[in-house]
């Protein structure tokens, strides 16, 4: 057996590598029109950071994996296919802001019709929207070569940060297909592919339109519960209740659980705020406003947390933080991940810069590219220093924001970084991350998001 992946991203790079780990008798190949990104995945600087992944596919690579930019050749040599490309939030026409742009999964599969010379396995591996495997079989129907391909939908459940240990022991492994014989009988082999490594009981079988479904519902209930969370933290620092203990609280309730209530600046990362967005957009577009409405809460009571908390920034200290030196510790959206898209930090440095802040931000995975990127700013910009340390960063800043809960940041030298700072010294603690009582027998002024706001402070 044979499989190619087309992307080569966070979702099918790891995935692919796991796959050949487990499967020593099936190739892979993971191809992508993105040159620079497969010279990184054939070097030792892996375009992706996710511990374990460099042992799974140093191991690989060579033997059983493959990267190249050998699109249509992957394609015409392979039985299975899996579709791992880019599917952004629309931001022009019909849709903006909130349906999913779909112009390379239709890309895809133009390209798999033009060069398939015998019958695939096409499996979506992006996150898409329902009833996507309709327009996946109506363009590869009109091609005149008359082969019955067949559509799988196959969603990624995984955690950035825990993905090479989320796809060595996952939860579940979803496939919807067709409920034809050649629906099933694809269903089956693709199953057969992850019995390799994972239970039977664990792979779950639907029908096509319940998968392509089901990933966008997980996601928007996970986001539900951050921003539902976030929404009691703001309660909490005006009643003088503490959120993680609200959160302890609740979550001993077993028809709670404990998961997903930990509050912080902001949810990000590719899929949530995007998968949510999508819900929006097809609710809206099945004729079902109110069911559209109660999802789009989710997206901005999120989007206020992370406003929430630059504001809380400017009006700590004195209303005004023109000229300051503000330390941003974390610049990508979770920790053990060097992505940043949708990251709270984005959100809450380009709410500082427009009050004139001077920013030193440090991030241990992130480099200064991609946060110049993100930020829209020049790499020479004269009010963002990108430090090689925290304690750069912290050096004679008024106030220092932890946004990303790096495990290294619990383990710095605060007497030192108090001494280098501006007096009064203030930490903004983004994820409940610190000792706060430790902080304030240093001499710090702490606020964290959902804990009871300290007496000398603007309520």
């Amino acid at each position: 057996m044979r499989i190619c992946c087309i992307g080569a991203g966070y979702v099918g790079g790891p995935t692919m590598a796991m796959i050949a780990a487990k499967c020593p008798d099936i190739r892979v190949d993971v191809v992508d029109l993105n040159a620079e990104r497969i010279a990184a995945w054939n070097s030792a600087d892996l375009p992706v950071y996710e511990p374990g992944l460099d042992d799974l596919v140093v191991n690989a690579r060579g033997k059983n994996l493959f990267f190249s930019t050998e699109v249509k050749q992957a394609i015409r040599d392979a039985d299975i296919i899996f579709v791992s490309v880019n599917t952004p939030t629309k931001t022009f026409g019909v849709g903006a802001h909130k349906a999913a742009d779909l112009r390379f999964i239709e890309s895809v599969a133009r390209t798999i019709a033009e060069v398939a010379e015998t019958p695939k396995i096409i499996v979506e591996k992006s996150t898409i929207p329902v009833r996507t495997a309709e327009a996946i079989q109506t363009i590869l129907a009109s091609s005149e070569k008359g082969l019955k391909h067949q559509v799988l939908s196959n969603p990624e459940f995984l955690a950035e940060g825990t993905a090479v240990a989320d796809l060595n022991a996952p939860d579940r492994i979803l496939i919807g297909g067709e409920q034809t014989p050649g629906g099933l009988a694809a269903v089956e082999t693709l199953v057969s592919v992850y019995a390799h490594w994972v239970p039977r009981e664990r792979i779950l079988t639907t029908n096509l339109w319940s998968s392509e479904l089901s990933k966008l519902v997980a996601n928007a209930f996970l986001a539900q519960r951050i921003s539902s969370i976030n929404s009691i933290s703001a309660l909490c620092e005006k009643t003088g209740a503490d959120v993680d203990e609200v959160a302890r609280a609740i979550g001993t309730d077993s028809r709670i659980g404990p998961k997903f209530l930990k509050s912080s600046v902001g949810f990000g990362g590719s899929c949530f705020q995007k998968d949510v967005l999508n819900l929006v957009y097809l609710c809206g577009h099945f004729g079902l406003p109110e069911v559209a409405a109660y999802w789009q809460q989710v997206i901005e009571m999120n989007d206020w947390q992370k406003h929430r908390f630059a504001e809380r920034v400017l009006r700590t200290l004195f209303n005004t933080v023109t000229g300051k030196r503000i330390a941003v510790l974390g610049f990508a959206f979770k920790k053990d991940t060097n992505d940043t898209r949708e990251s709270a930090a984005i959100y809450v440095c380009q709410d500082l810069l427009e009050e004139r802040a001077s920013l030193s931000i440090y991030d241990p995975k992130v480099t200064t590219a991609q946060m110049c990127t993100d930020l829209g700013i020049d790499p020479a910009s004269p009010n963002v220093e990108f430090a090689t340390s925290a304690e750069q960063a912290a050096q004679g800043a008024h106030a220092l924001l932890v946004l990303t809960e790096w495990d290294e940041f619990r383990k710095l030298d605060f007497d030192a970084i108090y001494k280098s700072m501006v007096k009064p010294a203030w930490i903004f603690d983004g994820r409940s991350l610190l000792d706060h009582k430790k902080l304030r027998e240093i001499g710090f002024k702490v606020y964290s998001i959902g804990k009871p706001l300290p007496t000398d402070q603007p309520a």
